[in-house]
């Protein structure tokens, strides 16, 4: 049995991306070859029990989240700079990741914030760091796609500025 969920892809112009910054006591952590283990645990601990789990299996567990991670990290364009972990005295509490694709926009790949620690701002931080990432690479636009019935995501992208600007449908087996 196949069940086809609906995604959003959302594009945002960089032009008018500002830094963002982190109250106290979260800490901007860049990407470094060192935290790859870091973004997958923390990307396992947002995604697991969430719908993206089932549109992306390899979210609903640890080792698929490191095959991710490791999988995003090889793409061509990987951007170190668009690539980030918050963290919080208890830990790293949110992750994101970035890549230029083929035509030249900015993709961003996961976001994802503890479910503890969300309703804090740290997902729109997060994702406007990685805008800025983007930006001071001379990348004008950047996309993302979202399940649509993640509405709190897409109020979260759309408040950022992002516009839909087409519909898909991905096919998941089971």
């Amino acid at each position: 049995m196949i069940t086809y969920y609906k995604r959003y892809r959302m594009e945002i112009d960089l032009a008018g991306i500002t830094p963002p910054s982190l109250p106290a006591p979260y800490e901007w952590k860049p990407w470094d070859e060192s935290l790859l283990e870091a973004h997958a645990q923390v990307k396992y601990l947002c995604f697991r029990d969430e719908i993206d789990a089932h549109v992306f299996p390899c979210l609903s567990n640890l080792p698929g989240c490191r095959r991710l991670m490791r999988e995003i990290r090889r793409k061509p364009g990987f951007l170190p700079a668009a690539t980030w972990l918050i963290a919080a005295p208890a830990g790293y509490v949110a992750t994101i990741q970035g890549v230029i694709d083929r035509e030249g926009f900015g993709a961003i790949q996961n976001v994802g914030v503890l479910p503890a620690w969300r309703g804090r701002g740290l997902g729109a931080r997060l994702v406007c760091r990685a805008l800025m990432g983007f930006r001071e690479q001379g990348v004008p636009r950047a996309f993302l796609e979202v399940t649509a019935e993640n509405r709190h995501a897409v109020r979260l992208y759309r408040g950022l500025g992002f516009c839909r600007v087409k519909t898909l449908y991905k096919a998941v087996d089971g």
